[in-house]
């Protein structure tokens, strides 16, 4: 079943504040393998001019995928989110994400086709601190795969 194409530029209310820690930064800087020191150590930060510690720059994932689920998990749009896989991702950022930071997150829709089959679903996410500046963009490309129509025999 193909996706309702007129969710494109839906945009969903933004998330509830989400508080950016210290730790949380470290435990993701390890577990994507990123040794930069500026991701753990506030003094190595400053020593660049940041506050303190910054997030690596695929951090707002964390973020934005949980708010994106209001778009996957709209019923009306009709998404079987089983025949789903992650097919690209892009930040564009106007600064870094620092240990401190409260963002939201706005998501809209902002692209849906189809491709052989497949249902190809774009959610942009715009990050913002508490002062309502922009921090980073996120786009997100979803395809849902098509189902398998001899399955059905």
């Amino acid at each position: 079943m193909a996706l309702d194409p007129s969710f494109i530029g839906r945009t969903y209310p933004p998330t509830e504040p989400y508080e950016v820690g210290r730790e949380k930064i470290r435990e993701f800087a390890v577990a994507v393998g990123d040794a930069n020191p500026v991701y753990r150590d506030p003094e190595a930060a400053k020593a660049l001019g940041h506050p303190d510690v910054i997030a690596p720059p695929t951090f707002p994932i964390v973020l934005t995928m949980r708010a994106s689920g209001q778009v996957v998990q709209d019923p009306e749009l009709g998404l079987d989110y089983s025949r789903v896989v992650h097919g690209d991702q892009k930040f564009s950022y106007t600064r870094p994400v620092r240990a401190g930071d409260r963002l939201t997150v706005s998501v809209t829709v902002d692209n849906i086709k189809s491709l052989a089959g497949n249902d190809v679903l774009t959610v942009r996410g715009e990050v913002a601190d508490e002062s309502g500046e922009h921090v980073v963009t996120s786009v997100m490309t979803l395809v849902a795969r098509a189902a398998d129509e001899k399955a059905g025999e």
